[in-house]
């Protein structure tokens, strides 16, 4: 009798455990149904973000890309060199970027156009597409140090980024902007002189072409992979990016690299007669 007692219990802690199982299994599928990130987003300080800023700060692209290479992370995060600097400064290379992500996707809308309509009209209609469908989220994220890396539609001749927005992140602390698509208003950034890499100018607006579809979460810039909190890099070779967990390993390896090659370049300058520009100075 005891024997049956024990045995119907077991049945009966089996039944529940699957039951229980079941039903996780049944709400992890209703999960995915409404939509699930996979990658986890780290956040940091912005005292951490510094200090490792701290680490980059001089770096070039090339320095970083061998300190990759140095720390087994061969071609990793080096993005399309077709994305590259809207303007250069030779002298003094202001166009050149070190800062941490924050990230934002665009993708094309499925909404349609304006269409025909009075300009009174039309004036309501971009200004609601804008609030409710292509905002700025992400703005309110940027901070001292921060690289904005927008994933837009790419096929799209859409000008996410403009000379008022830009300026206007610039005025939050945005070093620089990264994006794998297209920006208006090129002649008046390169005025102002903000940092910007891109693919292609852009012209149209935003309303009826994009729509935001998220921040801060993992996106493809260029077959690159940028998370929150990575460290980007550009100059006038492109951009790469490094991930945060290997940033303090590749910048030490980076800096003993880019230290050799200003002593010995240095000595070139001297040979050739050439005054010392910010390239080799220490």
């Amino acid at each position: 009798m005891k024997f049956l007692r024990i045995l119907f219990l077991m049945c009966l802690i089996g039944i529940i455990g699957w039951t229980q199982s079941q039903g996780t299994a049944d709400d992890s599928l209703e999960e995915m149904r409404s939509g699930k990130s996979f990658i986890r987003t780290t956040v940091y300080s912005e005292q951490e973000d510094m200090e490792i800023l701290s680490l980059f700060r001089g770096l070039r692209v090339a320095d970083v890309s061998d300190g990759m290479d140095k720390s087994g992370l061969h071609s990793i995060g080096l993005v399309d060199p077709k994305i590259l600097p809207l303007w250069k400064d030779p002298e003094h290379f202001a166009h050149r970027i070190v800062g941490i992500a924050v990230t934002a996707r665009y993708v094309s809308t499925q909404r349609p156009p304006a269409g025909e309509m009075e300009p009174s009209q039309f004036d309501l209609w971009e200004s609601q597409f804008y609030t409710d469908y292509s905002s700025e989220p992400f703005a309110d994220l940027i901070r001292k140090g921060t690289v904005l890396v927008i994933d837009d539609a790419e096929n799209s001749d859409v000008g996410s980024i403009g000379s008022y927005n830009i300026m206007d992140w610039a005025s939050r602390g945005c070093v620089g902007v990264v994006t794998d698509s297209s920006a208006r208003d090129t002649d008046e950034i390169i005025a102002v002189k903000i940092p910007l890499y891109l693919r292609k100018p852009g012209r149209g607006i935003r309303p009826g072409r994009n729509e935001i579809e998220s921040v801060n979460r993992p996106v493809e810039i260029g077959g690159a992979l940028v998370m929150p909190g990575d460290v980007v890099v550009a100059d006038g070779d492109g951009v790469i990016v490094v991930p945060r967990r290997h940033a303090k390993k590749v910048a030490l390896f980076a800096r003993e690299i880019m230290e050799k090659d200003k002593d010995g370049r240095r000595e070139l300058y001297r040979k050739l007669g050439l005054p010392l520009d910010e390239s080799v100075k220490k």
